[in-house]
């Protein structure tokens, strides 16, 4: 294992942690796109619209500091959307993107999800490289509540 992933661990969703949740993807969107109404509803109250909704969100620690989040969107019974996945910038380039990845993917697999779906846009090249080292694929059709979203990935479990 990469020395520089020793230090960080994948965690649960606790209420504590819906701030860090809002405040680390609201950085990330405004940095590269906005903040639309449907992520303020999503960041709002994330407990309502993933964790009681059949959904998981996670967050990385690097040395015991929160330091990214993702989540796992339930879309049915066998199709998960990997959602909201954002890193503070003082942690990234240390592969915890990766490891939130490889996390979801793991936790997927145990479920028995037949496939797990992303929105992302194109010009953010190296989340679209990270997503296809995974195995992620273009998906041709598909319509997005977010504007920035102009590619959607799959990545079939079975």
């Amino acid at each position: 294992m990469d020395n520089r992933e020793n230090n960080v661990t994948i965690i649960p969703f606790k209420n504590d942690f819906a701030d860090d949740f809002a405040a680390l993807n609201k950085a990330w969107l405004k940095k590269y796109f906005e903040v639309e109404p449907m992520d303020e509803k999503m960041l709002g109250n994330p407990k309502l619209h993933y964790i009681d909704e059949g959904g998981f969100i996670y967050f990385a620690t690097f040395n015991n500091n929160i330091a990214g989040t993702i989540a796992l969107l339930k879309v049915s019974d066998k199709i998960f959307e990997l959602s909201k996945m954002a890193v503070d910038e003082k942690y990234q380039g240390k592969g915890i993107g990766s490891k939130m990845i490889d996390h979801c993917l793991q936790e997927a697999k145990k479920m028995n999800l037949e496939k797990v779906i992303l929105y992302s846009n194109t010009g953010l090249l190296p989340a679209i490289h990270l997503y296809e080292k995974f195995g992620f694929k273009p998906v041709a059709d598909f319509t997005s509540e977010y504007k920035r979203a102009d590619i959607k990935m799959e990545l079939a479990l079975k």
